[in-house]
């Protein structure tokens, strides 16, 4: 069995703006507010760490999208597929002028993850298992695009670190106001 997971450009963009944009919320709040928006800072950042650690594993006789154990009792979707039963490869264009895939079976459809690392790997081992043509098949967004949202997320969170520093809110600060507030 193979396991790929999401690609490491894409998980650590999202993380990177999830933490540009809800970091500065304990640090703006109200003193009483501070504690209480920081464990959700926290919080959140777990949630969205889960969320990222969807992960694709292929076997010999079937396809599974789900999440690791860790994280698996929290958020149950997932799927898995017999590779028999896949019976064609769907194109759906998304208003962005990119293109979905599903893999339409004998039991339904099911979206093809496209943000994996090794993704040409898992469409030449996809294709070689159900003899399902997949040289169109590309990933949904071009990596630049994560590149460049992945530089300007740390280019907030340098910009918000060098902020708080400067007007000296370090995180003693912080904590101190909130528990001492």
């Amino acid at each position: 069995m193979t396991s790929y997971p999401m690609a490491p450009l894409i998980k650590t963009t999202l993380l990177f703006l999830y933490l540009a944009l809800v970091l500065p919320l304990p640090v703006l709040a109200p003193s009483e507010l501070k504690l209480w928006l920081l464990s959700a800072t926290i919080l959140g950042f777990l949630l969205v760490l889960a969320l990222v650690s969807e992960e694709v594993q292929l076997s010999s006789n079937s396809l599974k999208v789900g999440y690791p154990i860790w994280c698996r009792w929290l958020l149950r979707r997932g799927w898995q597929v017999s590779l028999n039963e896949i019976k064609a490869l769907v194109p759906v264009s998304t208003s962005q002028a990119g293109y979905v895939y599903y893999l339409r079976t004998t039991s339904g459809t099911f979206l093809l993850p496209q943000r994996v690392a090794n993704f040409t790997e898992l469409l030449a081992k996809l294709q070689q298992a159900t003899g399902i043509n997949t040289s169109s098949v590309q990933r949904l967004t071009p990596p630049w695009t994560y590149q460049v949202l992945a530089a300007l997320s740390g280019l907030m969170l340098v910009a918000e670190l060098f902020t708080a520093w400067f007007q000296g809110l370090g995180w003693n600060l912080i904590l101190g106001g909130a528990l001492n507030g």
